[in-house]
């Protein structure tokens, strides 16, 4: 299959929408293992899951290609309801985002078993898919934390910035929706074409050098956001995954079996990582990777999405030895 076999196709769900993917790998058929990617916040499933410097893209894509290659490993990436080709789900939910993941698994007939990989914002379904024991692992990659889980401790969070914008952002999500687009548009578009990008309060120098190689949120732009239907895919996913959960990773049964691997940058500005080093607290069990210079785009770093792979199905191989 391949970088330049790379297909991209739509499957029906149960519900009548229309799901977009992406397959890249050896075929299902050949693999040992299939892994789902879900991608973040305003990306979507042509995300790079192998990004190199540009000096040295063809030979360590090259080299990613043969690590697939070799642990015969088929990848499957998607577009998440309503961004890039997908069909929007005016009922997005916790259990609407894991339903589609199953659906788009079973049609594809991945199995009983495969594993998935969380990028960022895309991690907050793959939390909620370890409640259905249908894993054989699971990897997040600079997860996203609801502030309104009950085992983060108050005085971390309680000065903490990003947890006031996102509870503002909830309120005025749910109670004034077109306020909330106007004030994005008019107040974070003064002068540039994106609202993120290359913006330091987000993002390190490491992650800002990735974004000047590698396309960064295509649905983050302005000309984006004024489509009403972009806005509010962003704002329901913003909503689902920050909103009032009925769980919590420290509610979670977690094994030795379970094979759950945290990356995360400790430059992240986007998820301070003093928040995962809660999580493990409640569940030592987790393999925790911290990258000392990593920001929130590590998944982008050279050699990151290697490192991934390997961990996360090399585990339970030397485990059996």
């Amino acid at each position: 299959m391949g970088d330049s076999s790379a297909s991209s196709n739509r499957v029906k769900l149960r519900d009548g929408r229309f799901l977009a993917y992406r397959e890249r790998g050896v075929p299902k058929e050949k693999a040992k293992y299939k892994i789902i990617l879900v991608h973040g916040f305003g990306s979507s499933k042509d995300m790079n899951f192998s990004a190199s410097k540009v000096k040295m893209l063809y030979i360590l894509s090259g080299l990613f290609q043969e690590l697939i290659e070799e642990l015969k490993v088929y990848l499957l990436f998607y577009d998440r309801s309503g961004y890039g080709e997908s069909d929007s789900n005016m009922k997005r939910s916790l259990e609407s985002e894991v339903d589609d993941i199953v659906d788009l698994a079973d049609h594809l007939q991945l199995g009983p078993k495969f594993y998935l990989i969380g990028i960022s914002m895309g991690s907050y379904p793959t939390w909620v898919f370890r409640c259905l024991c249908r894993l054989s692992g699971v990897a997040f990659v600079a997860p996203v934390v609801n502030y309104r889980w009950p085992s983060l401790p108050k005085k971390l969070i309680k000065k903490d910035y990003r947890r006031g914008i996102i509870k503002w952002g909830l309120r005025i999500s749910k109670y004034a929706p077109g306020l909330l687009h106007w004030w994005v548009i008019q107040k974070l578009f003064p002068s540039t074409s994106s609202v993120l990008e290359s913006n330091p309060v987000y993002f390190n120098s490491h992650d800002i050098e990735v974004l000047k190689r590698t396309t960064g949120f295509p649905m983050l732009t302005k000309d984006s956001l004024l489509e009403r239907n972009v806005f509010d895919t962003l704002r329901d996913d913003i909503m689902a995954c920050f909103g009032k959960w009925d769980f919590e990773p420290a509610d979670l049964s977690i094994s030795k079996e379970s094979y759950i691997h945290i990356w995360h940058g400790k430059e992240d500005k986007v998820v301070p990582f003093q928040l995962q080093r809660c999580i493990l607290q409640k569940q030592p069990l987790i393999n925790y990777h911290e990258i000392p210079q990593g920001g929130h785009l590590i998944v982008h770093y050279d050699g990151i999405c290697d490192a991934i792979l390997r961990s996360l199905l090399l585990e339970e191989e030397q485990q059996k030895l």
